[in-house]
């Protein structure tokens, strides 16, 4: 428990005057209740327990400052944030010292946040840390994989491949998810995609590490979908894209740990198996999370429909019109994330090879370039955050889509200071479209078809990224080596998917999901 004491001294009647303004309920970080005459609690706010009271005495004689009396305000309170509760820490002390007449902060999200919804956030970001590092670790560690089981850049590549179509284990557990709950299968993937993938580090042959990492990628994308899923299903209206962008930051903490640990690969041949161990630690934080994390409140609402369902309902949800916005919806997106991924994939995935062949860069070179053009993307993905909720989705993602696509694409016909001036730019830029288009995907459907149709925008994202690989490397052969016009071409694609998000996408920002989906209305709502 946090306690915050915030004394004031003055004349009687200054004092007076102060206790009277403060004996008026907040409602700004927190919106309290009086429980009496000088005490108070929450009745809304990111707190477990919180109270705050007044009291006002004489001052003691002799003072150092001269004055006579002395109003105490105590505010004792505990975050419901659990995890990160650190991060908030001053923020919120700040907050709570200086009152303010509304709500809004800019480290906060647009709504104040319930104790419900604050705990489940902070849960789904710790697992999503999780999920960073099992997306993560055969990127980082193929190579030394590679290595010990002496196979080429032929193998690593068509590895690679298989690999992706792990992306159908996601799409059916996805699906699942709309029958079975969304903390049942979460819960399932996140302890599945642990065990397999430490399965790596025993493996004995390149094929089997394969195998097992298709497994586990594919439960680890169906894990990832199923986080955003129920943070956009518990987060209030006008914050789905500020949680989008904390759990994106999240999963890039998880990378980030990937390569973090993977110097122990240097300390043998086969020391890249370490990394493999590290996911057992994930067992035991999915499971501390499975003991805390609630169902989602509007699964159980669609699950309790479908137990008892109700006519009305059930009209609803098999309605032409209601089937027919589905699909348009699903193309829609799924186009979208076709596009961006056919361009996206090589812009990241080749840039390494452009840099060692065609500008000559050095490993330590490459290292640098990639250390200080993506750390920065973090502070594009907060802000887009910040301007979906409060600017709206389509400007925010529009804007950052097509500015970054001309600028990373633009990077690769430049050199020196350019090209690391450029990248970064584009990537920061770029990153701020993330949070805004990420957030339709979970808002556009209703909550019989979320899951389901989530897994078929990640598996056709899949396919385009696969493709844009291709496609890519085709181009770039075709002109003597230079990748630089093959991406100038794929990057029409998110320009293609801009005018789409400005022409076509539906503008979300402060609506309830049932309002996007009137299908999930009960009857009197």
């Amino acid at each position: 428990m946090t306690v915050l004491r915030v004394v004031r001294r003055g004349s009687a009647a200054e004092m007076e005057r102060e206790r009277a303004a403060r004996q008026q309920p907040r409602g700004d970080i927190v919106a309290e209740r009086a429980v009496g005459e000088d005490r108070f609690e929450a009745r809304d706010g990111p707190f477990r327990d919180y109270t705050r009271t007044l009291s006002m005495e004489k001052a003691e004689p002799g003072d150092a400052t001269g004055e006579a009396w002395q109003l105490t305000e105590t505010t004792s309170y505990r975050l419901a944030v659990p995890v990160w509760a650190w991060l908030f820490h001053f923020p919120v002390r700040s907050a709570l010292r200086r009152r303010r007449d509304a709500y809004g902060y800019w480290w906060a999200p647009p709504d104040r946040l319930s104790a419900r919804a604050a705990t489940v956030l902070g849960l789904l970001c710790t697992i999503q840390v999780v999920d960073g590092y099992l997306g993560t670790v055969l990127t980082a560690t193929l190579t030394f994989a590679a290595d010990e089981f002496d196979r080429g850049n032929t193998a690593q590549g068509v590895l690679m491949g298989v690999v992706r179509a792990g992306v159908l284990i996601a799409l059916v557990t996805a699906a699942l998810a709309d029958r079975h709950g969304r903390k049942r299968l979460l819960l399932a993937t996140g302890l599945g995609s642990c065990l397999i993938t430490a399965l790596g580090a025993l493996a004995p042959g390149f094929w089997f590490l394969g195998g097992t990492q298709l497994v586990a990628r594919g439960l680890s994308t169906a894990l990832g979908i199923l986080i955003v899923i129920l943070a956009a299903e518990e987060m209030p209206a006008r914050s789905r894209a500020w949680a989008m962008s904390v759990l994106v930051l999240c999963a890039a903490l998880g990378s980030g740990m990937a390569f973090a640990v993977l110097p122990m690969a240097d300390l043998h041949i086969a020391a890249w198996r370490l990394v493999y161990v590290v996911p057992l630690a994930g067992l035991a934080v999915i499971v501390w999370v499975g003991r805390r994390l609630p169902e989602s409140r509007r699964y159980e609402t669609a699950a309790a429909g479908r137990v008892a369902p109700d006519a009305a309902l059930i009209d609803r949800q098999a309605d032409p019109e209601v089937a027919a916005r589905r699909r348009r919806r699903l193309m829609l997106l799924a186009a979208s994330a076709f596009l961006i991924a056919m361009f996206a994939a090589p812009a990241s995935g080749l840039r390494n090879d452009f840099l060692k062949d065609e500008r000559e860069f050095s490993a330590t070179a490459i290292t640098l370039f990639t250390y200080f053009t993506n750390t920065p993307i973090g502070i594009g993905v907060f802000v887009g955050g910040y301007l979906a909720d409060r600017r709206g989705r389509r400007p925010t993602g529009a804007a950052g889509l097509a500015l970054g696509a001309v600028l990373i694409a633009w990077a690769f016909f430049t050199d020196g200071a350019a090209l690391w001036l450029l990248t970064l730019v584009g990537g920061v830029v770029g990153a701020v479209a993330v949070p805004a288009l990420a957030v339709y995907g979970p808002e556009l459907f209703g909550t019989h078809r979320r899951g389901r149709s989530n897994g078929v925008i990640v598996m056709v994202g899949v396919v385009g990224s696969a493709l844009g690989l291709i496609v890519a490397g085709w181009l770039s052969d075709a002109l003597d080596g230079r990748l630089g016009p093959a991406l100038a071409l794929l990057a029409v694609g998110p320009l293609i998917v801009a005018a789409l998000v400005l022409l076509k996408y539906p503008e979300t920002v402060g609506q309830e999901l049932e309002e996007i989906n009137p299908e999930d209305l009960n009857p009197g709502d």
